[in-house]
């Protein structure tokens, strides 16, 4: 099964969990500290809420699509590059307090997507600083203009 993955950087964590699990009838299918994530199923979504900065406003942190294998990114990646889009891939990291495989390539506006699978939980949120996943508003800046992912 594959579905799409919305993550947010939200200033207030809870406030955005309560108001998600209304509108999505739904708890968290995971929290840790500065971190939620739902599994919806109608619609297929996985939704990302990671802590932002007090006082700012929520803003798009990066696109994804879940699929059920390393064989399906490993099929992405071999797709996306024959398209000519420029690919990075992380194996073995860990994101979101998982550890994942997965490719990145970004849109025309510079909005970053992967395309992941998720193969262990994991007790840390972000291991590669270079990432833009769940990386913080400095870092996620900082890994964009160096255009790593």
């Amino acid at each position: 099964m594959s579905r799409v993955q919305l993550a947010l950087r939200v200033p207030d964590l809870d406030a955005s969990i309560a108001f998600y699990s209304k509108l999505f009838n739904t708890e968290p299918a995971k929290l840790r500290d500065g971190y939620a994530n739902f599994a919806i199923a109608e619609p297929p979504l996985k939704l990302v809420l990671v802590q932002g900065e007090a006082g700012q406003d929520t803003r798009m942190d990066h696109l994804g699509v879940e699929v059920a294998s390393s064989e399906d990114v490993q099929a992405a990646t071999t797709r996306l590059g024959n398209q000519g889009l420029d690919t990075t891939v992380e194996n073995d990291t860990t994101c979101c307090y998982a550890l994942q495989d997965k490719v990145w390539v970004h849109g025309p506006g510079q909005e970053p997507w992967e395309v992941y699978v998720v193969k262990a939980d994991a007790d840390t949120l972000a291991k590669q600083p270079q990432s833009t996943c769940c990386a913080s508003t400095s870092e996620s800046a900082e890994a964009e203009s160096t255009s790593c992912c």
